[in-house]
């Protein structure tokens, strides 16, 4: 294989960018060995051939989307404003209480002593697919020649988690598992949970959802529930650009399943999912009926699908 270096200006901006990404994370977030492969992995594709080139710079959204949420832990939310905890717990349980046993339960807690293996299993394979499972619909988009459906895809996922990530600090909010396990008062440092997914490790025997929790250093961020907004947005787009009938109706049932799953496993309330769910139909609005309609935006967009193509 014949290495073929790109440009010296966009060679420099690529070691620049990197270097900053990593002495930033390194002094104020914690450097981890992921990083490392991470960094040589986006500099391996940068300077090989074109083609990696071209993919690294269209996968830039995704890593943009993954430095955004571990720089959030420079500034924790927690401290630029107070947590919610009872607010949304009352409020859920005024909008969907469930009468049970002669009290009101948030239907968080109803599932909690009313739970089934198969539940169990579903809610697991559903949880599995939140953030897996879009990145793989855009990468077929990219290498079926779609670039231009791809880079929308693309930039709305990123756009959505960045709404989502400021109302994080606009409204810090405490899960529905927090509130069961520690009550009402927010304590800084908190682990992570696996709450309701514990039955599908126990199940399958596969526990993987303890480390993804455990290494959760923030538990305040869970109104609005990005997991409820990311394959909404690959579905929309599936509409949007007509993709095969297969990937609406996977997309489609594996978001309604993520939506039944982050309730039944008390990682998020119905509050928080219907948040999810206007994030990403605010994102895509925005997106594609705003900034598009802004000649300046896209060009940039223009110039963007060039590069990668």
């Amino acid at each position: 294989m014949t290495v073929k270096l790109p440009p010296v200006r966009q060679a420099v901006a690529c070691l620049v960018c990197l270097a900053i990404w990593l002495v930033v994370t390194a002094l104020f977030v914690g450097f981890r060995p992921e990083h490392a492969v991470l960094a040589l992995l986006l500099a391996a594709m940068f300077f090989i051939t074109p083609q990696s080139r071209r993919l690294a710079l269209a996968l830039l959204p995704f890593f943009v989307f993954g430095i955004s949420y571990d720089w959030m832990n420079i500034v924790p939310n927690y401290t630029v404003n107070p947590v919610d905890t009872a607010g949304l717990y009352n409020a859920e349980k005024s909008l969907f209480g469930i009468s049970a046993a002669g009290s009101v339960l948030t239907p968080n807690e109803y599932f909690a002593i009313h739970r089934s293996d198969i539940a169990d299993v579903l809610a697991g394979i559903f949880y599995l697919c939140w953030v897996p499972l879009p990145i793989f619909y855009g990468l077929w988009l990219y290498f079926s020649g779609r670039r231009g459906p791809y880079l929308h895809f693309a930039l709305v996922f990123l756009l959505v988690n960045l709404i989502g990530f400021a109302f994080y600090y606009v409204h810090p909010a405490a899960p529905p598992w927090y509130v069961a396990m520690h009550g009402f008062e927010a304590v800084p440092g908190t682990p992570g949970s696996v709450a309701g997914l514990e039955g599908f490790g126990r199940i399958t025997g596969w526990n993987v959802f303890d480390g993804l929790y455990a290494r959760n250093s923030n538990v305040f961020a869970a109104m609005p529930s990005l997991h409820s907004a990311y394959t909404l947005v690959a579905f929309l787009y599936a509409v949007r650009f007509r993709s095969s009938l297969l990937w609406r109706w996977v997309l489609g049932i594996v978001t309604v399943g993520i939506w039944a799953t982050a309730v039944y496993s008390s990682h998020h309330y119905i509050l928080d999912v219907l948040g999810g769910i206007a994030c990403a139909l605010a994102g895509f609005l925005l997106f594609e009926y705003v900034l598009m309609r802004i000649p300046a935006f896209s060009g940039f967009i223009n110039r963007y699908k060039q590069l990668v193509s």
